[in-house]
């Protein structure tokens, strides 16, 4: 078992300021594989005040500096891209092949997005009339990241925010929070200065909360639930603070009724299973024609069943693992539960864990048919592999159907290129995927309504951790 007390605070490992000591639970098998300290106000204080100092230092460094400091964290995170991908899989239970590919390669990926933004983004350009308009750092910026993918949460935030020239405090989940301390251990080891970058763990009322709140952070940047995000929103309001929030979804897919049936309706139920569903752009809610809506079941649920669910050290690419922990694991079930409790149908999966495991996370990939809009389980973020099929009339009537929710991250289209880019301009979300198409490195995630303020990746990533300034009679 890992033990790892201490907190990342003005470039030292310092003891908390009240022992609190909390252990980190494997969801593969639901014991203790670390153990870390709960930090306090107290804790949150000295951290911030060590960022406070380093502000006046770093926000001033060239880019050059900035650049050869990314360089060097980008080439340890290389050498150590399989210690994090193993940390990863044994405290959040993303299974081995997954965490190598996919969760810890997707930290770098944020990290060398936001070194190249340095090469091309314009700090300073004429707007005429001798008007300079100068992007500086915002100042110091409070960060507070998920469990389900959390290098990627942290990373869409740190590279960035050292990017720009901010000084920062991070707060990881307490569940799963041992590669965040690794990723510490980078930045320490790459010479970051100290004060620059602070680790602090903890829960949200001792942490979160206090960070959010506190007076001498500029601004937050939050990614988690829209519960979650509401009241990080709430602190910050207390000092007119920036917040950037990158929060949930029930992200619609669209199967065309001139869509490739088999590929594209796989597709969307492999991609909604990846990473045990636990991904907030999920394609989590299946709008399928109504003269073709029980073939799409039927291909949904043989997807289902044919999905492998393996513990995570030993799993097949393309196998899921367990939830993450105990309470997602109560919450999926009891939302499976209530889905037949409404009078949906289960066509794949259901309630309790798969056949052979009596211990850990692990839950039943499920597919739900007769669904309507109206219903919890298309209402509420499930957060785990469960989709839901949900008829539509026409164009028109999916588009509707589609919108009709209070998130807005992501959503999907399948089907001839023309008909979806139509349908694609008319969906209110941050990311709309056509035909399985992906985003690269620099593409902007974020979303509309309850799913967030803000965007990460590229230069629009950057831009948020910037304040523009507009410096008047500066000359030709």
């Amino acid at each position: 078992m890992r033990e790892k007390l201490n907190f990342y605070i003005d470039g030292k490992w310092v003891a908390p300021a009240k022992p609190r000591p909390h252990d980190v639970i494997n969801p593969a098998n639901e014991e203790p594989c670390g153990r870390i300290s709960l930090g306090s106000a107290e804790d949150v204080n000295r951290a911030v005040a060590a960022a406070k100092r380093a502000f006046e230092t770093w926000s001033q460094t060239t880019i050059d500096e900035r650049k050869a400091i990314l360089d060097k964290i980008i080439a340890i995170y290389q050498r150590r891209l399989g210690d994090m991908a193993e940390t990863i899989s044994m405290e959040m239970g993303a299974p081995l092949p997954l965490a190598q590919s996919s969760q810890a390669p997707a930290g770098l990926g944020y990290l060398m997005d936001a070194r190249a933004q340095l090469d091309t983004f314009a700090f300073e350009s004429d707007y005429g009339n001798g008007r300079r308009i100068l992007r500086e750092p915002v100042g110091v910026v409070g960060m507070i990241t998920p469990w389900n993918w959390p290098q990627n949460q942290i990373c869409a935030k740190v590279g960035p925010a050292l990017a720009a020239g901010c000084t920062m405090v991070l707060k990881p989940s307490e569940l799963a929070p041992l590669n965040a301390i690794l990723f510490a251990e980078i930045l320490d080891e790459a010479g970051v200065p100290p004060g620059v970058f602070n680790l602090v763990n903890g829960d949200g009322p001792g942490v979160g909360a206090a960070l959010s709140a506190h007076p001498d952070v500029d601004m937050m940047s939050f990614t988690g639930s829209t519960r979650a995000g509401t009241s990080v929103m709430e602190n910050a309001a207390k000092g007119i603070k920036r917040v950037a929030l990158e929060l949930g979804g029930k992200s619609p897919n669209i199967i065309l009724d001139d869509a490739d049936l088999p590929k594209a309706v796989a597709r969307g139920m492999m991609h909604m299973a990846n990473n045990t569903g636990q991904s907030c752009n999920a394609p989590s809610r299946m709008l399928a024609p109504k003269a073709k809506y029980d073939e799409v079941v039927q291909i949904a649920a043989a997807t289902a069943n044919a999905i492998k669910v393996q513990a995570p050290s030993t799993a097949e690419k393309g196998a899921i693992g367990p939830l993450a922990n105990a309470n997602q694991f109560q919450k999926v079930q009891g939302l499976i539960q209530k889905g037949i409790d409404e009078g949906a149908r289960v066509a794949a999966g259901g309630v309790g864990r798969p056949d052979g495991f009596n211990r850990g996370y692990y839950v039943k990939p499920t597919v739900f048919a007769d669904v309507n809009n109206n219903m919890t389980i298309a209402r509420e973020e499930i957060f785990g592999p469960v989709l839901v099929v949900i008829p539509y009339e026409n164009e028109d009537d999916a588009i509707r159907i589609a919108n009709d929710t209070p998130y807005g991250l992501a959503a999907y289209v399948q089907g001839s290129q023309e008909r979806a880019r139509k349908v694609a301009r008319k969906l209110r979300a941050g990311n709309v995927h056509i035909n399985g198409a992906f985003g690269g490195m620099g593409t902007p995630f974020g979303g509309y309504k309850q799913s967030g303020l803000g965007r990460e990746g590229g230069h629009f990533g950057l831009e948020e951790f910037l304040e523009v300034k507009a410096a008047i009679g500066w000359g030709d």
